[in-house]
């Protein structure tokens, strides 16, 4: 009998880990699963779609981006749709864009560039370059992505487009990574799908709280109408997250998960360029409206006790040699972790990442929130860096 009786300690383990095991199953089937449900009710011809195809504008702004610029405009430009234009506004670039727009404008009489003026000191470049690829534009549906995104398919607008019903404004789209060599590609590679399960998981589930701008779509008059990027010019993003945290809500915003519509980001080769992205989308998670990031930061929270709950559940029991306390709560975690897998590699596999997660699973689920507190620290040392100097 003394093999089914715990000391008080165990029992707190036990009690403790349970409770944590059950809030991460809730987030994994009731949110992180999201991606994998809405396509399977499309399949089922569960979601409306309009068969529409309103003329739009596809906008970018370039940075010293020639190579880039090489490889996804043709992909951008020779889009199966039947009446768009594509904006690339040239931020100053002193390599070869202005040569490589010059010449692709010769041959695709849908493409039109133009430029940051120099003069421009007290907004952001990209907010600039993007404000006025908006007013340059001529339709009313304006859809962004950035010079590193390649389009999946020639499907790639249309299946945007099946969005723009009536009552939508804004649209939502996924962008991920293929499969590369390397570990820093694979840490990027998993923090990006892991993002993507959740501020579209949050979408679906009828709280968007923001977008990233390598696959997003809205209206020009809810841009005119919010009056621009006006709302935090000092800052030096914020020109997709933070905008689509203003605009979207239950009722205007759709999200688009087909895998011909995804947008395949160019792989990562260094650390610092990775690091640079998260510490700037950190400065602008703060301003962030809405209860979502508290309910994302409280996973984050109870996965970490879950994993602390567990390890010391399994040592207490080797050391009291009470092999049954350690082997339910070896079992807690082993029951999580499958569920965690089959959510994450399914999704992984319907958006086109080609990767399965097992053996590095574990230590990339202990390493998002880690290296997320190490990229916060970095921006609180930057102080007011986070700001335009004026």
């Amino acid at each position: 009998m003394e093999a089914f009786t715990f000391n008080t300690a165990e029992l707190i383990l036990l009690s403790v880990a349970g409770v944590l095991f059950i809030i991460q199953v809730i987030y994994y089937l009731g949110l992180y699963n999201r991606i994998h449900s809405h396509n399977k009710a499309v399949r089922k011809e569960e979601i409306h779609f309009t068969r529409e195809l309103p003329p739009l504008s596809v906008i970018l702004c370039a940075r010293n981006e020639a190579d880039n610029l090489r490889k996804a405009l043709p992909a951008i430009l020779e889009q199966d749709y039947p009446q768009f234009e594509v904006i690339v506004i040239n931020d100053a670039s002193t390599d070869e864009t202005e040569d490589v727009l010059g010449f692709m404008e010769e041959k695709y009489p849908h493409l039109y560039h133009s430029f940051t003026p120099d003069s421009a000191r007290y907004i952001s470049h990209k907010k600039l370059a993007l404000t006025l690829g908006i007013k340059a534009s001529k339709y009313d549906w304006l859809v962004f992505t950035e010079t590193n995104c390649i389009p999946a398919s020639k499907d790639w607008l249309k299946l945007m487009a099946r969005n723009f019903t009536s009552q939508t404004q804004v649209v939502l789209g996924y962008s991920g990574y293929d499969r590369t060599k390397g570990w820093l590609h694979k840490r990027v590679a998993f923090d990006t799908l892991f993002q993507s399960l959740r501020y579209l998981g949050l979408a679906l589930a009828g709280k968007p709280y923001m977008g990233i701008g390598r696959n997003l779509a809205y209206r020009k008059e809810l841009f005119f109408k919010q009056k621009g990027f006006s709302s935090y010019l000092n800052l030096q993003r914020g020109e997709d997250d933070l905008f689509i945290n203003q605009i979207a809500n239950s009722s205007n915003t759709r999200v688009e998960t087909d895998l011909n519509a995804t947008m395949r980001i160019q792989p990562v080769y260094r650390y610092k360029d990775w690091k640079e992205e998260k510490v700037s989308y950190m400065a602008t998670a703060r301003f962030y409206h809405g209860a979502q990031r508290y309910l994302l930061g409280f996973e984050t929270l109870s996965r970490l006790l879950f994993y602390a709950t567990c390890i010391a559940g399994i040592v207490l029991g080797i050391l009291d040699f009470h092999w049954l306390a350690a082997g339910i709560t070896l079992l807690l975690w082993l029951i999580r972790y499958t569920v965690q897998a089959i959510v994450i590699n399914q999704t992984a596999k319907e958006m086109g990442g080609n990767r399965k997660y097992y053996f590095s699973l574990p230590v990339f689920d202990i390493l998002q929130p880690l290296q997320s507190l190490k990229f916060k620290l970095c921006r609180l040392l930057r102080g007011k860096g986070d700001f335009m100097r004026r």
